[in-house]
């Protein structure tokens, strides 16, 4: 969009300065500032972020406001002041949870932000409705749309060559295990029988549980594991492994396994967020539930057909190709940008109605004045 010529400010919260992507947004001289986070202080840094925002907001007026949000309610209030401000605004939700329901005194406040948007993004149809649910109402703005991903587009990967007959799978996910689980599948692991067979998983990702799952690996006297860290290389995880395994607890729809299904690998996903939305159970990977015992089957069945994995991985490949439109991020923008030029089309025509009503107004009160002098005269 901003590359289009289109003026675009960004406020994010945790801003990496080195980021590739922030990178090139100030290279097209796109305004970005950093909404600080301070845990300790969190209500008065929130406080003061939503103060800088609505300075910005006020001085130049934007079209349209796009709130993207982690889980499906920790930007609402955003979109609250969007509508303070009367200015339009649309929610893009990356997650939802099954385990959160907001409290019933704020039920009303969340379900009128939601409400109130333009338009309200999901990744997944399970998002949707668990949001819908979550605030007590059916939301006719809802659409739900593609994340882009970094995999390679033409065609899957060639399949791993099995050295030493390891199977080896990737968990590609932030490590953060009040979401994405990584602590369900260590435990899984220390299991006397994975412990003896050969099985291999990587761990990709940062984040703030990082240093408690090495150390939890090590407490269980895992060597079939390794955090392998941060990559934006794609390819060079799928040239090496054969599945994705991911024993996440919340989901919206993970990149992680999108990008897996393109390269031609099945996964072992629980049964949460969109998961169940892209994979068929025991086709193109295996569904199963965020507990440990549920996972050891699943792991299981896998083992046991590990010599149809390729073709599983074929078959996701087709699959995900069907469901996954080509360049999802342009997509997405152009809906932006419709929606935008839009409102912005309304803002005009409302002008010029205001404009044509109070030049009438003009003309009618200027009318009688003359027809008052002319009777004063009389």
């Amino acid at each position: 969009m901003a590359a289009s010529g289109h003026r675009i400010s960004v406020f994010k919260t945790a801003l990496d300065e080195t980021c590739p992507r922030i990178q090139q947004l100030k290279s097209l001289s796109c305004r970005v500032r950093n909404l600080h986070r301070f845990p300790r202080l969190q209500p008065l840094i929130t406080r003061l972020n939503l103060l800088v925002l609505a300075s910005h907001l006020v001085i130049h007026r934007p079209n349209l406001v796009i709130v993207s949000q982690g889980d499906n309610h920790d930007g609402l209030h955003f979109g609250y002041l969007c509508q303070k401000l009367r200015i339009p605004y649309v929610l893009i939700s990356q997650k939802a949870a099954d385990h959160f329901w907001p409290p019933d005194e704020s039920r009303q406040y969340r379900r009128g932000i939601f409400v109130g948007a333009t338009r309200c993004f999901f990744v997944s149809e399970h998002n949707r409705r668990l949001t819908e649910d979550q605030i007590g109402t059916n939301l006719t703005n809802a659409e739900v749309v593609w994340n882009p991903h970094l995999a390679p587009i033409d065609g899957p990967l060639p399949w791993p060559d099995s050295a030493n007959e390891y199977l080896r799978m990737a968990c590609v996910a932030r490590l953060y295990l009040l979401d994405k689980g990584q602590d369900i599948l260590l435990r899984v692991l220390a299991r006397d029988k994975w412990k003896g067979r050969k099985l291999y998983v990587s761990f990709y990702g940062s984040g703030a549980n990082r240093d408690a799952l090495t150390s939890l690996a090590t407490r269980l006297d895992l060597r079939n594991v390794s955090f392998e860290g941060q990559t934006a290389d794609i390819a060079s995880i799928w040239r090496n492994h054969h599945a994705l395994i991911l024993p996440s607890r919340a989901e919206g729809l993970p990149l992680s396994l999108v990008e897996a299904m393109m390269c031609g690998r099945p996964a072992i996903a629980t049964r949460v967020g969109g998961n169940p939305e892209i994979i068929e159970n025991g086709v193109t990977g295996f569904l199963t539930s965020p507990f440990e015992d549920a996972i050891d089957l699943a792991l299981e069945e896998a083992w046991s057909r590990r010599s149809e994995l390729p073709e599983m991985g074929q078959r996701a490949s087709i699959r995900i190709r069907e469901l996954v439109p080509l360049n999802p991020a342009q997509e997405f923008a152009g809906n932006l940008l419709k929606i935008a030029q839009g409102l912005a089309e309304d803002k005009r025509e409302r002008e010029v109605a205001r404009a044509v009503t109070a030049g009438v107004g003009v003309e009618s009160q200027t009318s009688v004045e003359s027809e008052a002098q002319a009777r004063h005269v009389g």
